[in-house]
């Protein structure tokens, strides 16, 4: 069984150095397909010629549009996308692959993710949970974060699971919504896969994202939104019980700008899993 992992690209070399090799470096079988959009940053100076990746340069409709062309050409059973600012954690793929093999009833596979800022620097955790309907329709957070998400490829056509490309931002909620009622079998792999890194300039923070969200809220019917702030508690009462607010010590290991060829290890004394967020750029 292999994995492929894709990576849409535009203007971010340095991050897109820390990503590749935290792809690279987990010792499982597979491949890393990076889909740019024909940066001009000098992202592509070194891409071309980093052995790691397989690289694929062409304009698109933006990221979800780069991350479908980069599933159509991939080779294994078993997908994923990894965006620039994001890294797996060692041994995160083999995790994936060894509960994969294990219960091959399961579709898709949630797990959960570091938050840190752009030193690296722990900011808190975000564990996953399957996603259900109507908090999925209507509040403005996800149950997982798609940097530990993992698929596979006959869902994608069997259930129409691509994504929308005409989201720039707001693609992933309208694809779990889609998964939620394509009702196809989600597991949550309860094990740290994955960095998610607050750059400052993250496009899910920016006033498209909040539009596109607003926007696809919109969609929900009367009902859904008027139960919203109950399936916002019944979301906590999952957390709660599922033991995500009882958060422990632990090390985590990452590539950073200062140490960008080997992981640094980062002690988190005090976890927490509170997520405070820098105010939507204008």
């Amino acid at each position: 069984m292999r994995l492929s992992i894709v990576t849409p690209s535009f203007r971010s070399s340095r991050w897109l150095r820390l990503c590749v090799a935290s792809v690279a470096d987990q010792g499982v079988t597979g491949e890393h397909l990076v889909q740019d959009a024909g940066s001009d940053d000098g992202t592509l100076d070194w891409l071309a010629r980093d052995p790691r990746v397989q690289l694929f340069v062409e304009p698109d409709r933006g990221m979800y549009d780069a991350v479908n062309r980069g599933y159509r050409r991939s080779q294994s059973d078993l997908l994923a996308y990894l965006n620039c600012d994001e890294q797996y954690l060692p041994g995160a793929l083999s995790k994936v692959l060894a509960f994969f093999e294990a219960h091959p009833e399961v579709d898709i596979v949630f797990g959960d993710c570091l938050i840190v800022d752009a030193a690296g620097d722990y900011l808190c955790e975000r564990r996953a949970l399957t996603p259900q309907l109507l908090h999925t329709w209507t509040a403005s957070n996800l149950a997982f974060l798609t940097a530990a998400t993992f698929i596979r490829r006959r869902v994608l056509d069997a259930h129409q699971l691509w994504f929308n490309a005409d989201f720039r931002d707001a693609g992933d909620q309208d694809w779990a919504l889609r998964v939620v009622k394509s009702a196809v079998k989600c597991a949550v792999l309860p094990e740290f896969l994955s960095v998610f890194t607050e750059t400052g300039a993250n496009m899910n923070l920016g006033a498209n994202a909040t539009r596109e969200r607003r926007e696809f809220h919109a969609t929900a019917p009367a009902w859904a939104r008027l139960l919203a702030p109950l399936a916002v508690l019944h979301f906590r009462l999952r957390r709660w019980c599922a033991g995500h607010y009882r958060c422990r010590p632990h090390d985590y290991a990452i590539f950073t700008h200062e140490n960008p060829d080997r992981r640094k290890v980062f002690h988190v004394a005090k976890p927490t899993f509170r997520w405070v967020r820098p105010a939507p750029a204008r």
